[in-house]
């Protein structure tokens, strides 16, 4: 019988933490047995427990507490490699006598929240020479930098130095033809002829020609002008002037036009510092530019220098004087599918991929700071692209003021391709809360109208709104708030079941959610929480949702929207799940690139997922079904190696998993994942 809060394997696949980490380190030679006793006194010293394995179980079960889980579908920002903080750092204990360390073991803390200030490897730690990319594009005499130039121009000397390589064939020139890293490829070997000149399969190119298959970068031209602030905004300053006009008494910044007689803030007692509030006529970025689309550009700008609008010239034409009404926006028609949540720093474009190949059937960036948008920082549009086998497709911002996250989505809606923005008020991290942004947003609901009325108004796609129950753990307001969304405009609002202080230490509120999904009717609601299985997804279809968010669910298994859709219990081999992780890798050298930088971060992100794959038993394992999402696997041996290595909660493990697909680490390569529940040295 298993203990509380421990997954319920077979006891004949059981094994204890020594046999389980000789039986990894003997490459499974082990047969099944454990090694001697020698071997697993080693093992025991070389691995630590898992301090996540070391949680009050006992209460676990009782609550359905899972200490230190990370958040998924709210925000740290990802692909630019900025990593906010989550927790403030556990305190050290406090030193004891040596004497006293002998006869009284310590009892280490539970790990939780993120690892702050991680080590990382960035190009010039794993690739000292590195070759000028106008050597790469065939352009050496239009090289960028001129005389200026640190990088190397001669191939032959580049050659030299370079890696060996990882390989003996390419994705890149396999699937397109050509390989646009050229000799910097790590599996050059594949497409490189006579004196290093890069080969071109003609046949395969041509038909790739003039297709775009990831859409949403940002240009150069635009990135400029966002830096130089050279938009201007005509919808949302319009917007922002009527916030403005009416209010010259002592309280700056009023509410939203068409505000309802609530515009009260929610009652809460953890509110943030409210002190940042817009000031007079036209308000200015707090950390943006004045950025705005391309497409729209007028050739004289709105603002002058006192901050009044100027008139334009030209033809006034119906878009300047109709607005487009809510009725006649596009629908978002998704109720009953399948929604991927936006998750933080897994939730890349390449996972998005391997998640719709399962039966994903609506996919969002992961979450996009407004004001690092505004500003043209190509880490932050980074999280915007969309690969074109997203049909349904949506990016999510965070944003604390009206100014900012107007522009913002008036900036989007000019330059990008989605069907629906969402807005994230349901991050919990004390970067982004303090600031009055994420959950915050629940307990300023003057900001909050003014951000959905903004966006909307300027938005010609659905606006959507994802939030949590509340911000203290037994004062849930959603219910309260829910009804406000639906007024202000807002075309579907997703609830996770779990409060701002909760985290991840209890089951979502799936009672809770059914009460707000009739309150918030006949606006669509999506729910969100603990769905790990197929049987999971029915429980939560019954409370009267309009459809299910999977987020922790999808990084555990993703084929989880498969089992859901075919009303299943998947068995998936060590080897199919192996497979899935070598299309993550392919996915990740064709978004990435196949260069030394491109491996290297493909091997990042795989790295971070594995932190979650680990936490999946397999079927055949179990001694009923299903596995619930906040039961800790226990160590066991699996089926065959590769099965026990993917269940392994050690960093080594996942390194060696990844050298299996992308080849030896770079020397001195160290990696810690993001969050501390997740592995143990």
């Amino acid at each position: 019988m298993a203990a509380a809060g421990v997954a319920p394997v077979r006891e004949r696949f059981i094994a204890s933490k020594e046999r389980f980490h000789a039986y990894l380190k003997a490459n499974g030679e082990l047969g099944g047995q454990g090694g001697d006793k020698e071997e697993e006194e080693e093992a025991s010293s070389e691995q630590s427990e898992p301090p996540a394995k070391r949680g009050r179980l006992g209460v676990q079960g009782q609550d359905g507490e899972s200490p230190g889980e990370p958040e998924d579908g709210e925000k740290e920002p990802e692909d630019g490699e900025k990593e906010p903080e989550d927790r403030e750092k556990e305190p050290e204990d406090r030193e004891k006598e040596p004497e006293d360390r002998e006869k009284e073991p310590v009892e280490r803390k539970r790990a939780r929240g993120q690892n702050k200030s991680r080590p990382c490897m960035k190009p010039n730690h794993y690739e000292k020479s590195r070759l000028c990319p106008s050597v790469t594009q065939g352009c050496e005499e239009k090289c960028y930098f001129g005389p200026r130039c640190r990088f190397l121009h001669d191939v032959g000397e580049y050659m030299a130095a370079k890696p060996p390589d990882l390989g003996h064939s390419c994705v890149l020139f396999e699937t397109f033809g050509k390989c646009p890293y050229g000799v910097t490829c790590r599996f050059a070997k594949a497409h490189l002829g006579d004196g290093h000149q890069n080969v071109v399969n003609t046949e395969l190119a041509k038909q790739w020609e003039g297709k775009s298959l990831v859409r949403n970068s940002l240009s150069k031209d635009l990135q400029h002008q966002l830096r130089k602030k050279e938009f201007t905004f005509k919808k949302a300053d319009e917007y922002l002037r009527s916030l403005a006009k009416p209010h010259h008494n002592d309280r700056r910044g009023g509410k939203a036009p068409g505000h309802s007689a609530e515009g009260e803030e929610v009652s809460n007692s953890t509110t943030p510092e409210d002190g940042l509030e817009e000031t007079s006529e036209c308000p200015v970025l707090p950390e943006g530019g004045d950025p705005k689309a391309a497409l729209v550009q007028s050739p004289h700008p709105t603002e002058s220098e006192g901050g009044c609008p100027t008139k334009t010239a030209g033809t006034v034409t119906d878009e300047d004087i109709v607005k487009l009404r809510s009725c006649e926006k596009k629908k978002l028609e998704i109720q009953g599918k399948l929604y991927l949540a936006p998750l933080t720093t897994c939730g890349n474009l390449p996972f998005r991929r391997i998640c719709k190949r399962f039966g994903a059937d609506v996919t969002c960036g992961e979450m996009a700071v407004c004001t690092n948008l505004l500003q043209g920082q190509s880490s932050e549009w980074a999280l915007l692209k969309r690969h074109h086998t997203e049909d349904i497709f949506g990016v999510q911002l965070e944003g604390a003021f009206p100014d900012t996250m107007t522009k913002c989505a008036e900036l989007l809606n000019q330059t990008i391709d989605v069907d629906f923005v969402d807005i994230n008020v349901g991050c919990p991290i004390d970067l982004v809360y303090k600031k009055g942004g994420g959950c915050a947003l629940m307990t300023r609901s003057n900001k909050f109208e003014q951000i959905v009325r903004g966006m909307n108004s300027v938005l010609d796609v659905p606006l959507t709104v994802k939030i949590r129950t509340g911000v203290q753990e037994k004062m849930n307001v959603a219910h309260k708030i829910i009804p406000k969304i639906r007024e202000w405009g807002a075309s579907m609002v997703t609830l996770h079941g779990r409060s701002r202080e909760q985290r991840y230490t209890r089951v979502a509120d799936w009672d809770y959610i059914a009460e707000c999904a009739k309150i918030a009717s006949p606006m669509p609601l999506f729910g969100n929480g603990d769905i790990l299985s197929y049987e999971d997804a029915n429980q939560a279809m019954q409370t009267g949702v309009s459809g299910i968010m999977i987020a922790r669910g999808a990084l555990i298994k993703p084929w989880l929207f498969t089992e859901i859709k075919e009303q299943r219990h998947w068995d998936i081999s060590s080897s199919e799940r192996f497979d899935i992780l070598r299309d993550f890798t392919n996915y990740g050298l064709e978004h990435w690139g196949s260069d030394t930088q491109g491996v290297e971060k493909t091997r990042k992100f795989l790295l971070e997922w594995l932190s979650f794959l680990c936490r999946y038993i397999p079927v055949g394992l179990l001694e009923h079904l299903p596995q619930k999402i906040n039961e800790r696997p226990p160590y066991y041996i699996g089926r065959d190696y590769l099965e026990t290595l993917m269940a392994s909660q050690n960093v080594d493990d996942w390194i060696k998993i990844s050298e299996l697909l992308l080849g030896p680490v770079p020397t001195n390569f160290t990696f810690l994942p993001k969050h501390k529940a997740n592995s143990y040295r």
